[in-house]
């Protein structure tokens, strides 16, 4: 049986407001990411105060309260991050694939001097389309790295596909909170704040206005759970994070569960 989630999102229909095609071009992406790839992770633990490192042990953790996957795609890697944090579930391969060679390359720097050049393999690779066969991976997940995605919906179904039945996608996002006075206080630090010390840390102007304008324009919450119904996935639930800052959002393939 699959573990009753915080929120689950029952008998959800397809939504017609739903923004599908909700990311910039890859070719944008890429470049984006590529100029920041140095400075990345230090960004991450400064601008979410240390939070991000938290928000992927308890979605890893979530993986493994319903099965110990030997075998996980993770979509947008990036430095490899939750690839790493995955390791504690014993898995014994997780491919990583990205758009962005400058993160791949910074990201296979730090799994080797983490020891785990062997279960980790990162691979320059299209979300939208992998090129893996049908039914590949035990799990599939992604950490901030969903709402880049040039058509979040095709993203999701590709993700699907390379599920073996009864396996698990989950996605770890920022969410927009809905409570006073933390939704004032977010934005101001979204819009404001953030952009600032991005451009100052990285020197790209771009990268870091480009995050706040991803993150609220990503369909986030119902409508995130909505596309994961949408793209095949059933028991779709959203756990909150923070007040509602991040989001773990899970869902199943249909099928049974069987390790191989």
């Amino acid at each position: 049986m699959h573990e009753k989630h915080d929120e689950p999102h029952n008998e959800l229909r397809t939504m017609h407001d739903v923004n599908r095609k909700n990311g910039p071009p890859a070719e944008q992406v890429e470049r984006m990411f590529n100029s920041i790839s140095r400075h990345y992770d230090l960004l991450n633990h400064l601008l979410s105060l240390g939070t991000d490192r938290s928000w992927r042990r308890k979605a890893v953790d979530m993986i493994g309260r319903h099965a110990r996957p030997r075998t996980i795609l993770d979509v947008a890697t990036g430095t490899g991050d939750l690839a790493i944090e995955a390791m504690r579930l014993g898995t014994e391969k997780v491919i990583g694939i990205d758009l962005s060679s400058g993160m791949l390359e910074e990201g296979r720097r730090k799994i080797a001097r983490k020891g785990y050049s062997g279960r980790i393999e990162l691979l320059s690779g299209d979300a939208l389309a992998t090129g893996f066969p049908d039914e590949t991976f035990e799990a599939a997940m992604s950490a901030f790295g969903v709402r880049n995605l040039e058509d979040t919906l095709r993203g999701l179904k590709e993700m699907f596909r390379v599920l073996r039945p009864g396996s698990m996608i989950m996605v770890l996002e920022f969410s927009r909170p809905s409570i006073f006075p933390l939704k004032q206080l977010y934005g101001f630090y979204f819009r404001r704040i953030l952009p600032l010390i991005g451009r100052w840390v990285s020197g790209d102007p771009e990268a870091y206005s480009y995050l706040p304008d991803s993150v609220m324009s990503f369909p986030d919450n119902e409508k995130f759970l909505a596309l994961l119904s949408s793209a095949g996935f059933i028991q779709v639930s959203q756990r909150r994070l923070s007040g509602g800052i991040a989001s773990i959002y899970s869902g199943f393939r249909p099928g049974t569960y069987l390790a191989q």
